[in-house]
């Protein structure tokens, strides 16, 4: 898929502030630093699309960049991190929470883990609780080529090793990097086939 066109639409606090339904939409969540914001810009090839920021957590309300004028990424606010306030957190929680669940346009998340660490509890709760709502979601583990090869290799097989003996998932998983310059053909192989079948 060639990408000719990646503007951003809007920011959004809530469900009734997104942007109508009319195109499909393909939703990027992960925890706090785990290169999120890197990966959009990798796929729109546009360095600054999404704002890439030294502080995890800026992230706070649901961000809409329309692509080739007929689909959606979403940059949705990253979990697990606890310095903004409760309430705050508490709301845009919600907000993700009622976006995942009820955007009817929603084709896949992309749940992304940090493939340089051992598998998270907050990771695996996460992707535990997609599974269980029935969302379709695609695992995609960052950062590969930050830790040699068989440490990424083995994060990955320890992640979908936990997800099979909690809840018997094994989901369909990609790789990526965004400094590296790696996976971006794959993941927009995966966006292109699905606007294909919608």
């Amino acid at each position: 898929m060639n990408i000719s066109s990646a503007i951003f639409d809007r920011s959004a606090l809530d469900l009734d502030s997104c942007p109508d339904e009319s195109l499909p939409e393909f939703a990027f969540i992960g925890r706090s630093n785990v290169g999120k914001s890197s990966l959009l810009n990798f796929l729109a090839g546009k360095r600054d699309l999404a704002l890439v920021s030294r502080t995890p957590g800026l992230t706070k309300l649901i961000s809409f960049y329309t692509m080739n004028g007929s689909w959606r990424l979403v940059d949705l606010p990253g979990y697990g991190y606890a310095q903004a306030a409760r309430h705050a957190q508490v709301r845009f929680n919600e907000a993700v929470n009622n976006y995942l669940q009820n955007r009817a346009n929603l084709h896949y998340v992309f749940a992304l883990i940090d493939s340089g660490l051992p598998p998270q509890p907050i990771d695996v709760e996460f992707v535990e609780w997609l599974a269980s709502t029935g969302i379709p979601f695609i695992l995609v583990f960052t950062k590969i080529d930050k830790v040699a090869a068989a440490k990424v290799q083995a994060h990955i097989a320890a992640f979908k090793a936990r997800l099979f003996e909690t809840c018997g998932l094994a989901p369909t998983s990609l790789t990526c990097s965004a400094t590296g310059r790696l996976g971006r053909a794959e993941l927009l192989s995966v966006i292109e086939e699905a606007i294909a079948k919608a």
